[in-house]
């Protein structure tokens, strides 16, 4: 075998293991129109719409607010690969650091203003402000962040995402409140005990 056919070869099956990890990681393909909830033989259009987001902006929230339609609220979204979120920051708000391995976030500014974040997988960190009417793609997987920094008026968005059932895992509990001992977390942050405590204890009152 030459050398040019193994270089071939091992390109090919690199391209392979990328793509059975991307098939992976997504929501799986369905072999039918869509899913019916379980017990049920016949829908009507009910079934393909949702009413829960109706009133939302009514009245502004007074703290960080995420409003989800993801196939636990929307079940016709199972098997459709697409969900929604409404994000309500009201003044000098922040929605945490958080990713979200199971899909791509579009983010589309309704009204207000936003700070927005992402660190990419070479720690590199891309920031915005974005204004009303502007959008912002957070890929899958990727830590990134939303911050209302302005002091007077709220912010609305919402987010479009490439799965039926989005999770979100947040940065500060998922590492300070998951119970790695207060040792190992000094030594990584290169800091000392007393300072993780006070981070534990702030994150166990917000």
């Amino acid at each position: 075998m030459t050398m040019r056919l193994v270089q071939l070869l091992m390109i090919i099956l690199v391209l392979a293991l990328a793509t059975s990890r991307r098939v992976l990681a997504s929501d799986p393909d369905i072999l039918s129109d869509y899913i019916l909830p379980q017990n049920s033989t016949t829908v009507n259009a009910t079934f393909f719409t949702y009413t829960g987001l109706r009133g939302i902006f009514d009245q502004a929230p007074e703290t960080f607010k995420t409003t989800k339609a993801s196939m636990v609220e929307f079940p016709a979204l199972n098997g459709q690969s697409v969900s929604y979120a409404v994000l309500q920051l009201p003044p000098s708000t922040l929605f945490p650091p958080h990713t979200r391995p199971d899909a791509t976030g579009l983010l589309f500014l309704l009204e207000g203003s936003l700070e927005v974040g992402l660190i990419d997988t070479k720690n590199v960190l891309y920031t915005q402000k974005l204004q009303a009417g502007d959008m912002f793609v957070f890929p899958k997987g990727l830590i990134h962040y939303q911050y209302n920094t302005d002091p007077q008026y709220p912010a609305t968005a919402i987010v479009a995402f490439g799965s039926a059932s989005a999770r979100a895992v947040a940065v500060p509990p998922s590492v300070f409140a998951s119970g790695i001992d207060d040792v190992i977390l000094a030594k990584s942050f290169k800091t000392d005990v007393d300072t993780i405590k006070k981070i534990e204890a702030g994150l166990a009152t917000s």
